[in-house]
């Protein structure tokens, strides 16, 4: 007897009915026979729903031109990452494009600009912000002339000086910055610190320097001087601090020794002065005085004495007042040998009521 074995029945989908008022079109609907009915989009098929089914989720989106951005962002990103290897400057810029455009607005901060070439703290930026505040001095008398520098100290004309440079002056002629002169006369003098002051006659709205302090000054700090050597106005050269306190002796009146840059003796000789008990550029006579003073290797040549070192925010820190020029016995030089002096800005602000007052003159 051969078993029988029933067939199983296939699922009944009965036609589906015309479409009702109200109804999706695509939603499920169930027929009267109790069976839900789950359409396929319109083209005639029926699928069941699952046994168990899980809660509904949120299909993901079909791929659109979102990722294909960010496979773009992507391919920059590995070219900055190639660019880092040839210069930080390309590599910035493609870092740059990269960015999510949330943070590239024109009005964000690009990190890593370079510092403009007359920004502060370089020494073209000290040059264009001090230069106008200092001035150069041709002082005449009987026994010649005299050129040196000076700084403007107050918006109507006065001017600090070495005393050498002024001394016995008959008569005193400033050039300033933007090639205007000025007759000056003397207002005060300190021998004992080779400091003066003299005033411009009618002179009104120039530019006084910022006068900083040279207690805070530290060997290596940089440093930029800026004066009139040999008559050229408005040299700049730059170096840095290369000692602190150190004893400098220099002549007090104009006639003791070598005046300095007076016009009968060499100009390369510079001023003469007196170090660790030995004369420099001359004799120093008997009248004489000694300072502790700021040594710089920025380079000074005769017509600086009386000019300004400045540090790299652009204040004084010192008036320059000495300088070693090596010559021999043809009287030819080798040039600046990096020993240069300067008074401490404290001492002069420390003088500068006395001077006013007339000094020691």
């Amino acid at each position: 007897m051969t078993d029988h074995q029933e067939q199983p029945q296939q699922p009944y989908y009965p036609p589906r009915p015309p479409y009702e008022p109200g109804r999706a079109p695509y939603e499920p609907f169930t027929t009267e026979h109790g069976t839900t009915i789950w359409p396929s989009g319109g083209h005639g098929g029926h699928v069941p729903p699952p046994a168990d089914p899980a809660p509904t989720a949120t299909a993901a989106p079909v791929p659109g031109p979102r990722r294909r951005a960010r496979r773009g962002v992507g391919l920059v990103a590995a070219v900055a990452i190639a660019a880092a290897a040839v210069g930080g400057g390309t590599a910035t810029l493609v870092q740059r494009l990269a960015a999510d455009p949330a943070t590239t607005s024109a009005s964000a901060p690009v990190a890593g600009t370079n510092v403009a070439a007359h920004g502060t703290g370089t020494v073209a930026g000290v040059a264009e912000a001090v230069s106008p505040s200092i001035v150069e001095i041709s002082a005449a008398s009987n026994s010649g002339k005299s050129t040196g520098s000076g700084v403007i100290v107050t918006a109507d004309g006065e001017i600090v000086t070495n005393n050498h440079v002024i001394s016995g002056a008959s008569e005193i002629t400033v050039r300033l910055d933007d090639g205007s002169t000025y007759p000056a006369e003397v207002v005060g003098t300190d021998p004992d610190k080779d400091l003066a002051l003299i005033k411009l006659k009618g002179a009104s709205g120039l530019k006084a320097a910022s006068l900083g302090s040279s207690k805070d000054v530290k060997v290596g700090d940089e440093v930029v001087a800026i004066g009139s050597p040999e008559g050229l106005t408005g040299t700049v050269t730059s170096g840095i601090v290369s000692a602190l306190d150190r004893d400098v002796t220099v002549a007090k009146d104009e006639d003791q020794g070598q005046g300095q840059e007076r016009q009968q003796y060499d100009p390369r000789q510079g001023w003469p002065f007196e170090f660790g008990g030995q004369q420099f550029n001359g004799d120093t006579g008997s009248s004489k005085t000694t300072y502790k003073a700021l040594q710089t290797d920025a380079s000074l040549n005769p017509g600086n004495s009386g000019g300004a070192l400045i540090n790299m925010n652009g204040e004084i820190i010192g008036i320059n007042s000495a300088m070693y020029a090596p010559s021999s016995s043809n009287g030819s030089t080798a040039g600046s040998v990096g020993l240069g002096f300067a008074i401490p800005i404290d001492t002069v602000k420390a003088d500068l009521d006395g001077l006013r007052s007339g000094g020691d003159n």
